[in-house]
């Protein structure tokens, strides 16, 4: 999960398309704006002093660059076509005022633009704003040409590395998304052999008993009708995670880490097969004992991995409510790794927390997790930058998407971070 004051998911989905979140466009016009009023409201001011007529036009111009900057994120090349004229005129208005000065909302447009547009649009953006360069010669010689082609070449080369370390982070995201798809997979492959061998063992059984013993071997064929259920439930949520669609992660900001405390594997020491009866309630299993046991990634080991984070130092309160025996294995599996993750991003990432509370809820249609805990954000991270949390968070939207839940992630008004996911049971069995 991402450690961030803001929205995580809107940052991810909004970064993906190769634009900026709603909140970080608004703090980036904030900023720019600010700047843009202060550094060139003060020139305009001091140099339109000897010029009081021309002064409230050139005023006029700078509120209106900084107006425009406004939309910088989202059309960047209106937005410069726009200041670039703007700017000139203020030069052309007072000549006390610097061309690098009276261009520097054009210059953050540019910056911007060179970091969210295709190369060939912001080489182009960048040979024309070179096009005043005999402008500067004119007013300030050599050294007037030079600052201002330095400026604007470092203008469009800072973009250009925000560019690229965006498409850095876009391969890491793709790769994490690859992983979770692939333990996903695993498991599902696990849990559906697991099955199809107790159908294959109970059909060797009603046939051998069928003749003698026909209520045995009817016994026999409602587990198998049962476990068929349930692998075709979970090869159905196989296909869907591997549906070709819009990847949602292709292009967030950077995560490092985030490696999960196992493989997610399931063994075949598994006494249920996760399968789920007619009405998708998920109470019917093969073994007939409604439980799920063995090593892997079950809610019934949430005790087991509570501990392990006690024996750290950390509070771990668990409260869980309703029967969650006989759960569709890939509900089961997606509520046990949120929790995990959540748990091992509170450890890493959440400064000062020494308190984590998990609440898992087990109603009729679905299965509700929730992770809270008491940390704060570490001081300096930007919204998705927190390191290793944002593959975390990747593999917990994944499985949620997967099972056609939902998953909202934040910090709580009071305090702390909350992780909540709801994971409906029918739509996954």
């Amino acid at each position: 999960m991402s450690r961030s004051s803001g929205q995580p998911d809107d940052t991810l989905a909004a970064e993906a398309r190769g634009q900026l979140s709603p909140r970080a466009a608004r703090t980036l016009w904030w900023t720019s704006a600010g700047l843009v009023l202060t550094v060139l409201g003060t020139s305009v001011s001091v140099a339109g002093a000897d010029h009081v007529g021309r002064l409230p036009v050139a005023a006029a111009l700078v509120v209106v660059q900084a107006a425009a900057l406004r939309w910088q994120a989202r059309a960047p090349v209106t937005v410069l076509a726009v200041n670039a004229p703007a700017g000139l005129a203020v030069w052309v208005l007072l000549p006390a005022v610097t061309l690098t000065g009276a261009l520097l909302a054009a210059q953050i447009t540019l910056c911007v633009l060179s970091a969210t547009r295709p190369r060939r649009v912001s080489v182009l953006a960048l040979a024309a704003m070179c096009l005043p360069a005999p402008l500067a010669f004119g007013a300030g010689g050599v050294t007037g040409v030079t600052v201002w082609l330095l400026t604007v070449a470092l203008a469009w080369t800072a973009g250009q590395w925000r560019r690229a370390q965006r498409e850095r982070t876009r391969a890491e995201m793709r790769r994490a998304v690859v992983e979770e798809r692939a333990r996903i997979a695993r498991e599902v492959h696990d849990v559906v052999a697991h099955t199809l061998s107790v159908m294959v063992i109970q059909a060797g059984a009603a046939d051998d008993v069928f003749a003698e013993r026909p209520e045995q071997a009817r016994q026999a064929l409602r587990v198998i009708e049962t476990g068929a259920r349930s692998a075709l439930g979970e090869l159905r949520l196989l296909l869907r995670a591997f549906r070709p669609d819009e990847d949602q992660y292709a292009d967030e900001d950077g995560y490092a880490d985030g490696e999960y405390a196992d493989d997610g594997r399931a063994r075949d020491g598994h006494a249920d097969d996760g399968s789920a009866d007619g009405d998708g309630t998920g109470t019917g299993t093969a073994t007939e004992t409604g439980k799920q046991c063995g090593p892997g990634p079950w809610l019934a080991r949430l005790e087991e991995l509570a501990q392990t984070v006690r024996a750290t130092g950390m509070t771990v309160r668990l409260h869980r409510e309703g029967a969650t025996a006989g759960l569709p294995a890939t509900v089961d599996h997606a509520a046990y790794r949120i929790v995990q993750e959540s748990l091992t991003n509170t450890l890493r990432h959440a400064v000062g927390a020494d308190e984590v509370s998990v609440r898992v809820t087990a109603e009729r249609d679905c299965v509700r997790v929730t992770v809270i805990d008491n940390g704060r954000t570490a001081p300096g991270l930007a919204p998705g930058y927190a390191a290793g949390a944002g593959r975390g968070l990747v593999g917990m939207k994944e499985r949620v998407r997967l099972v056609g839940g939902s998953l909202r992630t934040g910090p709580r008004p009071g305090g702390g971070y909350e992780v909540s996911a709801r994971l409906p049971v029918d739509r996954a069995s």
